[in-house]
């Protein structure tokens, strides 16, 4: 079995395959003060009630977005599961051209996204990560990464609102039940949740202009599943792209 950990800002996302099959995912809290030891406690019993043993895992990769955490995970790792780790960054192998200026400075996720996505589709690609931060990234029909935008997350975005302006509250994110709200909870939703869709349609409609191009446009994220239904422009939503893509990278580089 091979163990995939996708560490963010926000959330770190654990997946489990058996051969291309992921079996089981989870979803943790990036929480930057858990040392190694804490960290193997909760997958432990993550891996419990799955009827998973630490002694069934072969192969273990890690894409990080998080550096403090990338050490913990690390450690976590050889000391728990007596396995040596591939890190998503230089010296590993993508199979994927990065047309960027400085490729380290490309986050390891949209990497992993990038080729996931390619190796899915076969196919000029838009894609689009609902984050902490939202990515978008351009990949082009020959299967090279020419680079994208970044737009600060829904979340956060949220929090923003709620820390700068004394008199609102913190809301949950939803689509409001109509976009001239009655109350301030729903004025606050119709805000951002249709604002934030105009910031993605925008950027998406762009970069095709600019690509003169027609890429397909895949959203993958926590918020993904939101705000695709109402997007003039998401065609697809691939919840679990950045574990697949993690998959595919560590057997590029057994």
């Amino acid at each position: 079995m091979l163990l995939v950990i996708d560490i963010g800002n926000s959330n770190i996302v654990l997946g489990i395959y058996d051969g291309d099959t992921l079996l089981k995912n989870w979803r943790l809290y990036t929480d930057k003060g858990r040392t190694a030891d804490e960290y193997a406690i909760l997958i432990h019993e993550l891996f419990k009630v799955s009827d998973i043993e630490f002694k069934d895992l072969k192969g273990i990769i890690i894409s990080s977005v998080v550096p403090t955490l990338t050490g913990v995970l690390c450690r976590l790792s050889e000391q728990y599961f007596g396995l040596k780790p591939y890190i998503v960054g230089p010296g590993i192998k993508t199979g994927m051209p990065i047309q960027y200026d400085n490729p380290r400075e490309v986050g390891a996720d949209r990497i992993v996204n990038a080729v996931a996505g390619y190796e899915k589709f076969k196919s000029e690609l838009i894609i689009v990560d609902f984050g902490t931060a939202t990515t978008f990234d351009y990949i082009n029909s020959k299967g090279e990464y020419c680079g994208g935008a970044i737009a600060p997350g829904l979340v956060i975005s949220m929090e923003a609102l709620f820390q700068k302006a004394s008199k609102l509250p913190r809301i949950e994110i939803l689509k409001p039940p109509a976009i001239i709200a009655k109350n301030t909870v729903n004025s606050m939703q119709a805000g951002i949740y249709y604002g934030y869709i105009g910031l993605v349609d925008e950027v998406v409609m762009r970069m095709k202009s600019e690509s003169k191009g027609d890429p397909l446009v895949v959203a993958t994220g926590g918020l993904a599943s939101l705000i695709a239904p109402e997007s003039k422009t998401i065609s697809r939503v691939e919840e679990y792209l950045t574990l697949e893509g993690l998959r595919i990278l560590y057997h590029r580089n057994l």
